[in-house]
């Protein structure tokens, strides 16, 4: 007799996902990848305006949104997100912490307020939505994102790969905490064409030659190509994945040697 084998779908259909950080950048077009899979998806930022224009979008693809602006540094506008999507949906069953904000300084020169906004932003916010969301989730999956920066050494960002660093630890220790109902892991990207990045990465530059030649495509991803990931591990097909940080950067942290 043949063996049974069953598998989960990747799928994220009729679920309901919150992404933090979810208008611009890898956070809008994990957002996105979620409407068009089927998921019911609230995207929230600071700004009013880039909050209603993704709602838009979501709408396009034939998912349902509220649109809520979000500050993640402020625990109440954080629970006012938490209540009002569940107050539209029922429930979350997704929560993606993806706010972005860097300090382009060096270690001699980063200040002490430069310091205290990076890690607000990048750090301490994803601890804080996580704290806000969990007490309201039955079960479900927490995704983080952090970056390449943290097993890369990138002049001028000691702020925020220290801040990514700490997402890094603080998805494994979640994942231990809330488990086994609630699932945490996190994305690394590699280096991603965003509003961020443009003009960081430029044709001839170092930064840029040094990635052409550590990436199997030879170019930075799009913001698109990191919603597979997240797709992956929201759904049930990754009920057996959590803790885990899943490196999305074309061979680059691999890469060892040149042809």
């Amino acid at each position: 007799m043949p063996l049974e084998y069953t598998h989960r779908p990747v799928t994220v259909a009729d679920k309901t996902a919150v992404v933090i950080g979810g208008t611009s950048g890898i956070g809008r077009a994990i957002a996105l990848g979620f409407a068009a899979e089927g998921a019911d998806v609230v995207a929230s930022s600071r700004t009013e305006e880039n909050v209603e224009r993704t709602a838009a979008e979501i709408r396009d693809r034939g998912a349902e949104t509220v649109e809520v602006t979000c500050d993640i540094t402020d625990r109440s506008s954080v629970e006012t997100l938490r209540d009002e999507t569940i107050e539209a949906f029922g429930d979350v069953d997704i929560l993606v912490n993806s706010p972005s904000y860097i300090a382009r300084t060096t270690v001699a020169d980063v200040t002490d307020e430069e310091w205290d906004d990076v890690f607000g932003v990048q750090l301490r916010g994803p601890v804080r939505a996580t704290q806000a969301f969990t007490e309201k989730m039955d079960t479900g999956s927490v995704i983080n994102i952090s970056s390449a920066s943290v097993e890369s050494a990138i002049p001028n960002l000691a702020a925020y790969s220290m801040a990514k660093g700490g997402i890094d630890a603080f998805t494994r220790v979640a994942a231990e905490e809330f488990g086994p109902e609630i699932r945490v892991n996190a994305i690394r990207p590699g280096f991603v064409v965003t509003e961020q990045t443009k003009g960081t990465y430029t044709s001839g530059e170092p930064r840029f030659e040094t990635i052409k030649s550590r990436t199997t495509n030879g170019r930075l991803a799009e913001p698109e190509e990191m919603a597979g990931a997240a797709i992956y591990l929201a759904s049930d097909a990754a009920s057996y994945t959590t803790g885990e940080i899943i490196t999305v950067d074309d061979g680059f942290l691999d890469a060892t040697f040149e042809e």
